[in-house]
């Protein structure tokens, strides 16, 4: 499902993850941590691929529009756990 978020909010969230919680993404999405990484904003296209996030500039970092939100989902479920 398409989402849009900023990026600095999308950042927050990868930032707010608690140890581990990248790895345990990576693996249930059968991607490298580097990728998941990249989906946070990250820009390590060596290691990982790129993930159907795309930026518009603006305010907060700018706009991402993310083409499948289910690694969001995932990674507010570990941050809404952590609390």
């Amino acid at each position: 499902m398409e989402r849009k978020i900023t990026f600095n909010e999308l950042r927050k969230i990868k930032d707010s993850l608690p140890d581990g919680a990248i790895k345990k993404i990576a693996q249930e999405f059968s991607v490298s941590e580097e990728t998941v990484r990249n989906y946070f904003g990250g820009s390590n296209y060596s290691k990982g691929t790129a993930v159907g996030i795309h930026v518009e500039p603006g305010p907060d970092g700018g706009i991402v529009l993310l083409d499948d939100s289910a690694m969001l989902d995932r990674a507010m479920e570990y941050v809404n756990r952590k609390e």
